[in-house]
């Protein structure tokens, strides 16, 4: 019996041992397929439990396509687009946004009933009183045409501009500030120097971190000049511990609000000391709340935006290698100049410099990205090739405030160079030590600018030569908004380089309305 028992233990040892013979593993991920008398049945096993020595056949790795980069981005795109939020969001446009608009009147009763509305949501004291009714009133009749503009630039920025007073704890109703002090336009200046989106002044602009340089002034950049203002919105409510302060003060400056604050007896509310503020700043934050009101009643008062060239979320960023333009861009990647332009307000020469420690970047819309990448090197090589063919260098990179080295030329006094610079005789002559107003030419001055003291286009101009192209060819007379990228369209196998070398223009400043273009057969 005991045979027997030792018997059967072998035999079944040895079947058991036949059966896994029988089986073979193929692994693929996270499966593992059993096969036995040709009968397969898929099991889910824990990849981590897999021997790595078990895996016999590689894994093949896949990579993205440029193709699949690109369809990936309009997926992106059309993903913000049907997002079930899309209608919670006020900046994406609907069939009624472009409808026309129609003029209305603003009752006594029906603007306090709203503004009572608007109060209960917002920490802003915006109760009823005669002199905002005339304000908004004003608004309605008499600037309500510009708004569907306005609105279609607030889908571009506004939401820019809600990201960041959010992460500084700011009410998201300031986004309406940026309109009463720039129309959201980030290159306008005013005519005492405040610059950008946010109207910042050079000193104020320097004390939150904004660079200003011969060629970038970060007061002009959306991105930065928005943390910018929280900063310094932050810092104002900190000192009065109440927005409506800290909007007037923002305007003013906080000396001109603390000596209103003391001239009204002490009070603490914006209406009690507005009759003691700078008359500018009294008429300053009922604008902005009649924009608010204006703005978040548009619905009512048959005001629609129009439609937006672009949305925040059609654009990226790209930092550049090396120091390039607008019009090198444009003729590689097919993108009009205008484009950039408006995607990249900071860079006033239409020039992105490579700066070490800087970081600057090109701002494109999204579905470029790709393109950029692919023809990045060709970019940098048509840079390259340009800078050989100029007269003169680009200007200088140099910021604001620093020193720099001036050589004295023929015809130069010391007005001229101050003027030059922005600064004051008397500054130049405490720099250098000079005892007189006299001046030797090949002399060296230590300045430190207030102002870009050089006179520059985008990029300088090629030597004036003759062309040697000849044969048969057009006149092209060029229009208001033309530019190179968008001429070279009009014709069949016509490139920007080709209308460069044709007719020696190196820069898309020497395209000015009337300027006669030769175009040749290709």
């Amino acid at each position: 019996m005991k045979k027997l028992i030792i018997f059967l233990l072998l035999t079944s040892s040895i079947f058991s041992q036949e059966k896994k013979d029988t089986l073979f593993l193929k692994v693929k991920t996270d499966t593992i397929f059993i096969a036995k008398d040709s009968l397969t049945r898929q099991v889910k096993v824990d990849p981590s439990f897999i021997a790595k020595d078990s895996i016999t056949q590689p894994i093949e790795e896949d990579f993205f396509s440029d193709s699949d980069l690109k369809i990936i981005d309009s997926l992106l795109v059309e993903q913000k687009f049907n997002s079930a939020l899309i209608d919670t969001l006020v900046y994406v446009i609907n069939d009624k946004d472009i409808i026309g608009n129609t003029n209305t009147v603003l009752t006594t009763d029906l603007l306090k009933v709203r503004l009572s509305n608007l109060n209960d949501k917002t920490p802003f004291d915006l109760a009823y009183n005669t002199s905002l009714e005339k304000v908004i009133n004003s608004y309605l009749l008499y600037r309500k045409k510009y708004y569907p503009a306005l609105m279609a630039k607030a889908k571009y920025y506004f939401p820019m501009f809600e990201q960041y007073l959010d992460q500084y704890d700011i009410p998201l109703e300031m986004k309406y500030l940026a309109i009463v002090e720039s129309a959201l336009r980030p290159k306008i200046k005013s005519r005492v120097g405040a610059t950008g989106l946010w109207q910042f002044m050079y000193g104020t602009g320097k004390q939150f971190d904004l660079k200003v340089s011969s060629y970038v002034d970060e007061r002009q950049d959306p991105v930065k000049a928005t943390v910018a203002a929280c900063k310094y919105l932050s810092q104002l409510f900190t000192i009065f511990g109440d927005w409506d302060l800290a909007l007037a003060a923002y305007n003013s400056g906080p000396g001109n609000v603390r000596k209103a604050i003391k001239r009204s007896g002490g009070y603490k509310n914006y209406w009690n000391i507005r009759p003691h503020l700078p008359r500018e700043t009294a008429g300053y934050v009922p604008a902005f709340y009649a924009t608010m009101y204006i703005f978040e009643y548009a619905n009512e008062h048959k005001i629609y935006s129009e439609i937006p060239q672009f949305f925040d979320f059609q654009t990226d960023t790209i930092q550049v290698k090396r120091t390039i333009s607008f019009d090198q861009i444009s003729e590689k990647i097919d993108v009009d100049e205008a484009i950039l332009t408006h995607l990249n307000p900071s860079y006033k020469l239409d020039i992105i410099p490579f700066v070490k420690d800087r970081n600057y970047a090109v701002r494109l819309p999204s579905n470029k990205i790709v393109e950029f990448l692919e023809k990045e090197k060709e970019i940098y090589d048509l840079a390259t090739a340009d800078d050989a063919q100029r007269e003169k260098p680009l200007p200088k990179y140099f910021e604001m405030d620093k020193r720099i080295r001036y050589k004295v030329r023929s015809g130069d006094f010391l007005g001229k160079i101050a003027n030059k610079f922005g600064v004051r005789v008397s500054d130049l002559k405490r720099w250098n030590s000079l005892k007189s107003s006299r001046l030797k030419i090949g002399q060296r001055l230590s300045v430190y600018p207030k102002k870009l003291g050089v006179s520059v286009t985008k990029t300088s101009k090629k030597k004036t030569v003759k062309s040697t192209v000849k044969g048969a060819h057009k006149i092209y007379v060029v229009k208001k908004g033309d530019s190179l990228w968008s001429i070279s369209q009009k014709f069949k196998n016509v490139s920007v380089d080709k209308i460069k070398k044709w007719n020696n223009i190196w820069s898309a400043k020497g395209l000015k309305p009337g300027t006669k273009l030769k175009i040749f057969k290709s």
